[in-house]
């Protein structure tokens, strides 16, 4: 097939989308499958788009070279997945202690984040549209109780990112797999920690069978954008309304998969402590403190990596001082109004 598609008919095309979720997985997996149920139904079938998981046309972790080298049009991920070959992309996706979902989507759209992000794919030949969120996740999955930094040392957990990093520097030996391996991993002992998303999607995962202690909140992760690339010779092969239709439907699908993620993680949790026994702590203040003053130590090497990371990383900063600065006094303060005793789960 060329790489434009193989036209249907005058004026048609037809895509493929690789991902690195599993197929139909929950929030992040439907995602895609949204995105193209949406553009086959406002292009009038005239662009219609084949949606694989993870592994059935290319790995999970393959899915930007795929993009980049025309073997699919579109793909659908995380940009620290690539932290190998693009290291600054990983300001797009989770920055610890980092914005959340709502003031990355500000930055984003309205703070110069989008350009960025273009300007770092742009030698790939890909095109870049923020393309979902997870909003902030939890801290894990852990085969013992964490009371302190100690407990950290020699664990081998899955953690991508600069999250991982962190940890990594907190004594846990890292270990990056797709999210399919996540469980069998945790259960056969290979590893003995993990993140994922947060409970709607680790329910699914079952990971509760694997490990008891489930952990909060995700310092490392406020939120994970999820990224829809496009290879840049299929973006200018189609016509202008169909370029259209194809944002139009990726701006749709990043709000819903935010929504659905604020909307399912609380059953979730629920069915997690009161069904199935799970026993729900918040990370020790030791633990909370030092991934703070480390991951101040790892975002200011990345900075200081390469001009362009700087030049994120100036943008980043700056926008989320501005943005703390107002939501202190608004966000902040409404919650802590909302609920004046603080955090009632702390045992």
């Amino acid at each position: 097939m060329s790489l434009t598609g193989t036209a249907q008919a005058q004026d048609s095309y037809h895509w493929k989308m690789v991902t690195s979720w599993p197929k139909n997985f929950p929030g992040v997996g439907q995602g895609p499958e949204r995105l193209a149920k949406l553009v086959d139904e406002m292009s009038d079938g005239r662009l219609t788009i084949d949606v694989y998981g993870a592994g059935q046309l290319v790995p999970g972790f393959e899915v930007f070279d795929a993009v980049s080298e025309g073997t699919a049009e579109m793909g659908h991920s995380a940009s620290y997945y690539w932290k190998g070959k693009v290291p600054a992309a990983q300001f797009f996706a989770a920055v610890p202690f980092g914005m959340n979902a709502q003031e990355m989507n500000a930055w984003l759209q309205y703070g110069g984040g989008m350009d960025l992000w273009n300007e770092v794919y742009e030698p790939f030949g890909v095109e870049v549209m923020v393309a979902g969120a997870s909003g902030v996740q939890m801290g894990g999955w852990y085969n013992k109780e964490i009371n302190s930094v100690a407990d950290l040392e020699g664990l081998k957990m899955r953690m991508p990112g600069l999250g991982g990093e962190v940890m990594n520097r907190m004594g846990v030996a890292i270990v990056n797999m797709p999210g399919g391996e996540i469980f069998t991993s945790l259960q056969s002992g290979a590893i003995d920690a993990t993140e994922w998303i947060g409970p709607y999607n680790d329910l699914a995962f079952g990971l509760y069978q694997a490990a008891d202690y489930y952990y909060y909140p995700g310092w490392h992760e406020p939120t994970v954008m999820f990224e829809a690339i496009v290879n840049q010779q299929a973006m200018e092969s189609l016509p202008a309304d169909l370029q259209a239709i194809l944002r139009s439907a990726v701006a749709d699908v990043n709000q819903s998969v935010l929504d659905e993620y604020t909307a399912r993680n609380n059953d979730a949790l629920k069915t997690l402590v009161e069904e199935h026994d799970v026993v729900l702590k918040r990370f020790p203040d030791d633990v909370l403190a030092k991934a703070k003053e480390l991951s101040a130590q790892v975002v200011s090497e990345l900075a200081a990596s390469d001009p362009m990371a700087k030049k994120i990383y100036d943008s980043y900063s700056t926008f989320q001082d501005k943005v703390e600065n107002y939501h202190a006094i608004s966000e902040q303060a409404y919650y802590n109004a909302r609920n004046p005793e603080g955090d009632t789960t702390q045992d």
